[in-house]
C-alpha cells in the first residue's frame, strides 16, 4: 500500500509541473502584450511612454528571457508564490484567495447534487421491473449532457426567478442565491455520474455472484446495494474525479451567467485585460483541483477493491 501512494503522488507532482509548464509556454505564446494593455487599455499605442512600458515590464520580469522567467516563476510556485497580479497590483494568491471561498461553496454544492441525484436515477433505473420507467430514467442522462450549461442556467432564471419569483437570478444571496446555480453546474455531471453508474450496474447485475446471491437468498435490495453497487462503483468514482476539476472549469460560465463573485469573475477580469500572473495562478489552481481529487480517488480504490494494490505491485515487480 506504501509503494502503491508513492507512485500515485510521483504522478500527481509529474502532472503538476507538465500543468505549470505547458500553461507557461501557452500564456508567453498568445498575442498581445499584457504591460501595454495595463498602461493604456484602448489607447493609442503611440501615445504611451515607451519608458512607462520599459518600466513596469521590468518590475514585473518581462523583460528577462523566458527561461530565466520560468525558472524564477517555478521555485517561487513551488514556494507557493503565484507572482502579482497586473491588474491589482495584489498578490495573485490573494486574489485566489479572497474569491475561491463562493467557488468552492458552489462546486461543493454542485458536486453534492450530481452524485445524490447521478446516482439516485441510476439506482432506481436498474432497479425498477417497470419497462417504461427504465427507459425513461436511462434518457435523462442523454438529455442533462447535450444540453448546454449556459442556456440550462438562463432557463432557470427565467423559470425560478422572473416567473416563479422563488430563488433570486443573480449575486451571492446565500442559500436561495446558490441553488439555482448549484442546480445548472450539477446537470451535466450528475448526468455523466448516472450513465456510467446505471451502465456498470446493469453489467454487475449480470454476474455469476449475483446468481449466487439469490440462490441463497438475498432479497433484491441487498444484491443491488451491498453486491452490485460495490463493484460498479468504480468508474463511477473515476468520473467522479475528473469532474471535480471540470466543475470547477465550468463555474467561470455559471458564475458569468449568475453574476457571482467567484473565480469566474476573477478568470473573466483576468482574460479580459491579459492579466498573465492571474490566468496562470486559476490554471494552476485547476490543475490542483483536478490532481487532488484524482488522487483521492486512487487511494480510495484499495478501499473498494483491494485486488487494485496487488495488481499495482505485481506490475512492479515484473516491470
Amino acid at each position: 500500500m506504501g509503494r502503491y501512494v508513492l507512485r500515485r503522488l510521483a504522478q500527481a507532482i509529474g502532472v503538476l509541473w507538465a500543468a505549470y509548464t505547458i500553461v507557461f509556454v501557452v500564456l508567453n505564446l498568445l498575442p498581445g502584450d499584457p504591460v501595454s494593455a495595463m498602461a493604456g487599455a484602448g489607447a493609442d499605442s503611440g501615445t504611451i511612454d515607451p519608458a512607462v512600458i520599459a518600466r513596469i515590464k521590468h518590475q514585473y520580469g518581462f523583460d528577462r528571457p523566458l527561461l530565466v522567467q520560468y525558472g524564477e516563476y517555478l521555485g517561487r510556485a513551488v514556494r507557493g508564490d503565484l507572482g502579482t497580479s497586473i491588474s491589482t497590483g495584489r498578490p495573485v494568491t490573494s486574489v485566489l484567495g479572497q474569491a475561491l471561498p463562493q467557488t468552492l461553496e458552489l462546486t461543493g454544492a454542485a458536486l453534492l447534487l450530481a452524485v445524490v441525484f447521478g446516482g439516485g436515477v441510476a439506482l432506481l433505473a436498474t432497479y425498477t421491473s417497470w419497462r417504461w420507467l427504465r427507459q425513461l430514467l436511462l434518457s435523462l442522462p442523454a438529455l442533462g449532457v447535450s444540453v448546454p450549461t449556459f442556456w440550462v442556467g438562463l432557463m432557470l432564471v427565467e423559470v425560478f426567478s422572473f416567473k416563479a419569483r422563488i430563488f433570486p437570478a443573480f449575486g451571492n444571496d446565500g442559500l436561495r442565491g446558490l441553488v439555482l446555480p448549484a442546480v445548472t453546474l450539477a446537470i451535466p455531471t450528475g448526468a455523466v455520474i448516472a450513465q456510467v453508474l446505471a451502465k456498470s450496474l446493469l453489467s454487475a447485475l449480470s454476474e455469476p455472484y449475483v446468481e449466487t446471491a439469490r440462490a441463497k437468498g438475498a432479497g433484491r435490495v441487498r444484491i443491488h446495494l451491498r453486491h452490485a453497487l460495490r463493484n460498479a462503483s468504480l468508474p463511477a468514482l473515476t468520473v467522479i474525479g475528473v469532474w471535480t476539476a471540470q466543475l470547477v472549469a465550468n463555474s467561470v460560465v455559471v458564475e458569468t451567467v449568475f453574476a457571482r463573485n467567484g473565480l469566474g469573475r476573477v478568470t473573466q477580469s483576468a482574460v479580459t485585460v491579459q492579466d498573465l500572473p492571474l490566468v496562470q495562478g486559476v490554471v494552476i489552481f485547476g490543475s490542483l483541483v483536478f490532481v487532488g481529487a484524482n488522487l483521492l480517488v486512487d487511494l480510495a480504490y484499495p478501499l473498494l477493491d483491494p485486488r487494485i494494490v496487488v495488481a499495482s505491485a505485481r506490475q512492479v515487480r515484473f516491470a
